[in-house]
């Protein structure tokens, strides 16, 4: 592989965070020398309906080798970057207490029409964590149930509809978030339970997603025992190769939590965390934090990385070719400016009326 060409094949393992409604100057220069596999959206970049599709049409435009994943986290409830006038949803546990799947293909089909109708071609949901602590700070009323069998026919039915829809959906936070005791946006949880209790309940769900094809699957900040006693999961080849994609057999991209979270910075900075994730095994990397000095130097590491071959080209080569069976299906090229056709999808008359069932089991 070319310098260049591996400089311009490095991008499309990262997904890019910013400030602003609009691509920034920053993200413009670091598509242009290393290209890239998508940006992030968060609440500071969300002013409306009609700006966050001429975002992602500007994202799409910037003259990559694939389109951009424009990607989001629309779960529902406390995690929900797209406020009104897109539809509001209660947090996902209402929906567990309805144990409904015919209402959660309509709820995933609702969120995938409105998120498609701006541009938008991945969401970071649903979230597949089974609450087993109550006391969980980072997950709570964001999972389905305490149950695993609940989880998984929920948030199978809710894949099956957003994606039927052209949505990718990204299920987390493997290998289990549901049972931690702190939030890893402050902090590396630890999760001490058996390898047995892991395929009994954490990865019930996760196999249920993997039987719907999901597009993606998110990898938590956790440290597991059970699994690799030093590194957290989300930078170990244990977790992410050894478990995930050989074992569990799933051929989907795997993404990396936001790698500026505590839970991984606090021990190890994000330009080296890329590498380790990279090499672990992940599709792509997370890097939210608007740090665009700090992006750059996660790109240039990874581009030593490959040169002195602490990543392998022909991982690399086959995580490229993963994102392009995705991004054929869920994130084809767009030709034009964004059409105005969101106004009769964003907020409309028949999701507000969903929103308000799922609200009787809030």
């Amino acid at each position: 592989m070319s310098p260049l060409g591996l400089r311009r094949r490095v991008g499309q393992l990262v997904f890019l965070g910013f400030d602003g409604f609009e691509i920034p100057p920053e993200i413009r220069s670091l598509a242009r020398e290393f290209d890239l596999g998508g940006v992030a959206l968060f609440r500071r970049n969300v002013e409306g309906p009609g700006q966050v599709a001429d975002l992602a049409f500007q994202a799409a435009a910037l003259g990559l080798s694939d389109p951009a994943w424009v990607a989001v986290d629309q779960e529902g409830g406390r995690v929900a970057r797209m406020r009104s006038p897109f539809t509001e949803w209660p947090p996902m546990a209402a929906l567990g207490r309805s144990g409904n799947a015919e209402l959660a293909a309509r709820i995933g089909r609702a969120i995938a029409h409105e998120l498609r109708a701006v541009g938008v071609t991945m969401d970071f949901a649903p979230v597949l964590d089974v609450l087993t602590n109550a006391a969980n700070p980072a997950i709570g009323d964001r999972a389905l149930s305490e149950d695993a069998g609940v989880v998984a026919r929920l948030g199978a039915a809710m894949i099956r509809a957003m994606q039927d829809e052209g949505i990718a959906a990204c299920g987390k936070h493997f290998p289990g978030h549901g049972d931690a005791g702190v939030d890893s946006h402050h902090d590396l949880p630890v999760v001490g339970l058996s390898p047995d209790r892991f395929e009994a309940v954490e990865w019930v769900p996760f196999r249920a997603a993997m039987a719907e094809s999901v597009a993606a699957l998110m990898v938590a900040h956790l440290l597991v025992p059970a699994f690799d006693e030093a590194v957290p999961a989300s930078l170990s080849r244990r977790v992410v190769t050894g478990l995930l994609r050989e074992r569990l057999r799933f051929d989907g991209l795997i993404l990396t939590d936001d790698l500026s979270m505590k839970g991984c910075s606090l021990t190890c900075a994000p330009p080296a965390a890329a590498v380790r994730a990279i090499a672990a095994g992940h599709d792509a990397a997370l890097l939210c934090e608007p740090d665009h000095d700090g992006q750059a130097a996660a790109l240039e590491a990874l581009v030593r990385a490959l040169e002195d071959e602490t990543i392998a080209a022909s991982q690399v080569e086959a995580s490229l070719a993963r994102h392009a069976r995705a991004k054929a299906r869920f994130a084809g090229p767009r030709t034009g400016r964004p059409a105005s056709a969101w106004r009769e999808v964003v907020g409309c008359e028949a999701h507000q009326a969903l929103a308000a069932e799922l609200r009787r089991y809030a």
